[in-house]
């Protein structure tokens, strides 16, 4: 992973090889070795075939530039995973780089002719929608500002240590309440940051002992649109919850640490309800029990 900063001063092209040959290095292998590339993005990066170019891939398997944004960080590792057992790859980089915060905002970012349906209503962008639905779910479950303040607070309070984080002070009720609505009852502090940076990651079927970093126990597809559901609040963690704990052989009981797509801050209530990670959501945020959520500091 590179820097986060707001001003990067860097080409996505230069974010993406600097975080790619990181993952090689830490995998201990040479970029020579990845025989596929995958990205995800919504045209504010740099497309795979330019980054393998410039790590001096000379043959690939497999590469795709997948459209999307969100949750694809985590649907673009399952694409990895089935080009190594279909035999169509032996060591899979996965990347993504961007300018958020001095290149493209995600509002000027068209992502096709659904806006047709949307933009007339005010869904400009992702913010828009994701409050329409976060008004319906402090609705049907009776949580409050206080919880939403909850989620930020600890987010805070756990990246205290992690030098990477970018918002690590603390933020009292009282502050939280005094910052500006984006879009209501969606406040600045409780939506993800826009920064410039990159990441990446290496997925591979053939590295062994030591230089595992990480097994994956199981996991499934899951796909919703808010804007057509007939339930407007229920995201990907609805339908990949049942998946997941049937694929993986465990329970909820079994997780000592959850890393929860927190792009806006209820969306992590809404996750602890779908993957039965806590009974009564409110008091448990309330009481300060999700500081095993995203210990990092979330996004």
């Amino acid at each position: 992973m590179t820097a986060l900063t707001r001003q990067s001063g860097r080409t996505e092209l230069e974010l993406a090889v600097s975080a790619c040959r990181t993952a090689c290095g830490d995998a201990g292998i040479a970029p020579a070795e990845v025989d596929a590339v995958l990205s995800y993005h919504l045209n504010d990066s740099a497309p795979v075939t330019q980054v393998a170019r410039a790590l001096g891939i000379e043959r690939l398997g497999w590469h795709n530039d997948i459209a999307g944004g969100g949750t694809q960080a985590a649907s673009i590792l399952g694409d990895a995973a089935l080009l190594i057992a279909g035999g169509l790859a032996r060591n899979v980089l996965v990347y993504r780089a961007l300018n958020g915060r001095s290149g493209r905002r995600m509002n000027t970012l068209s992502t096709g002719p659904q806006e047709e349906f949307t933009i007339p209503y005010g869904m400009a962008g992702p913010i828009p929608m994701f409050a329409l639905a976060a008004t319906r779910f402090l609705h049907d479950t009776g949580l409050t500002e206080e919880h939403l303040h909850a989620v930020v607070a600890q987010s805070r309070d756990n990246a205290k240590s992690n030098p990477r984080a970018l918002r690590r002070e603390p933020l009292s009720l009282e502050e939280y309440l005094g910052r500006p609505y984006v879009c209501t009852p969606l406040r600045t502090v409780d939506c993800c940051q826009e920064t410039d940076g990159a990441c990446a990651l290496l997925v591979s079927g053939v590295l062994a002992g030591p230089r595992i970093r990480a097994v994956v126990r199981g996991g499934g597809p899951g796909c919703s649109g808010m804007d057509r559901a007939q339930d407007v609040t229920a995201i990907f963690s609805r339908y990949v919850a049942p998946m997941l704990w049937d694929l993986s052989g465990m329970r909820p009981s079994d997780v000592t640490a959850a890393l929860l797509y927190d792009a806006y801050s209820w969306l992590v209530p809404r996750q602890l309800q779908d993957f039965g990670l806590a009974e009564d959501v409110g008091d448990y945020l309330l009481g300060r029990q999700h500081t095993w959520v995203n210990p990092h500091g979330g996004l």
